[in-house]
């Protein structure tokens, strides 16, 4: 005779059979209806919701289309007709694009392509340095008046660049102490590292915030077991939290590119009317304004400075779109 006894099924098993007659709830209730995420989810990526992403799509692309179009016209066919007449009466030359970029052309860009390059990339770099270390310091160090710091440096966002601009002037020409002036006494800018700081100050408060909140997602027993390990500040951040934060620096970055590259205010004001340091916006701006009738030039010129931030923003928006989501999602 067997004394044998039934055997207990697991806990999951049984949870698992309770699931399955419940419908799949888990919990003995009737499941719950789709989220409004879900829904707005479905919406988003449903037949209509693609049509009107692909309208959109074409609505955006089609003046981008229209310039470039344009800058490969001879000047006659932009005088007399539109971009849209090239699909009936294709003509294509490259002579406007040598006239901006040649160095005996009527208009030579070549030298502010230059400029804007070596505006741009310290221009990208330092804020980016600085902000990490500085959201680093505010998210996972300890100190005196951190909080009253940190909403000082949130504050300033909100400080027009306008109204910064003569005190910041003031600043280069008659700094404070004994430290060298950047422009000279009687200069209004200093050159190049004039125009590298200033977009760095202007950069720092958003870039700041930015990665500070990204930083504090990461969870803090990642950092808790560095230190147990015997891990300082420096080797934490080098070897945990820059791996990490790649995705929202690539991020910011792609912003203060774009936002560097095409500036005129910062680099008009600050550059101090030198055309040696000056950007390709500024040379386009007075091609606009002076030489208006020569569109075959404008265009040719405005899709050259184009070209770049294109470049740069199809190349990497795949980073761009994994820094937005990184702070969405805790792993």
């Amino acid at each position: 005779m067997s004394t044998s006894t039934p055997t207990a099924a697991p806990l999951g098993d049984e949870q698992q059979l309770q699931d399955d007659a419940d419908g799949g709830s888990g919990n003995g209730k009737p499941p719950a209806g789709p989220s409004g995420f879900a829904q707005a989810q479905r919406s988003l990526t449903g037949r209509v919701g693609s049509i009107l992403a692909i309208l959109i799509a074409i609505l955006w692309t089609l003046p981008t289309a229209g310039l470039l179009i344009t800058s490969f016209r001879p000047a006659s066919d932009i005088n007399s007709s539109g971009w849209w007449t090239f699909f009936t009466d294709p003509n294509v030359t490259l002579d406007n694009y040598r006239q901006v970029l040649s160095s005996g052309g009527d208009f030579n860009l070549s030298t502010y392509f230059v400029n804007s390059f070596i505006i741009t990339i310290p221009a990208v770099i330092i804020p980016i340095t600085l902000a990490t270390m500085a959201a680093y310091a505010f998210a996972w160090m300890d100190f005196k008046g951190k909080s009253a710091l940190f909403v000082a440096v949130f504050a300033l966002q909100i400080v027009p660049i306008q109204v910064t601009l003569i005190p910041l002037q003031q600043f280069y020409v008659n700094p404070p102490g004994n430290l060298a002036p950047l422009g000279g006494n009687d200069a209004l800018g200093g050159g190049f590292y004039a125009i590298w700081l200033s977009h760095a100050i202007f950069a720092m408060p958003l870039a700041i915030y930015l990665l500070h909140n990204f930083m504090r997602e990461i969870p803090g027993e990642l950092i808790e077991s560095a230190r147990v390990d015997g891990a300082g500040h420096v080797q934490i951040f080098t070897r945990m939290m820059l791996p990490l934060m790649a995705p929202a620096i690539a991020a910011f970055g792609i912003f203060q590119f774009l936002w560097v590259w095409n500036d005129l205010l910062v680099a008009l004001v600050f550059s101090g009317g030198n055309q040696a340091v000056a950007p390709l916006t500024v040379p386009l701006s007075s091609l606009a304004g002076q030489r208006g009738e020569d569109y075959f030039l404008l265009s040719a010129g405005a899709f050259v400075s184009l070209i770049v931030p294109l470049i740069v923003f199809l190349s990497l928006q795949r980073y761009f779109v994994r820094g937005l989501l990184a702070g969405s999602v805790k792993g």
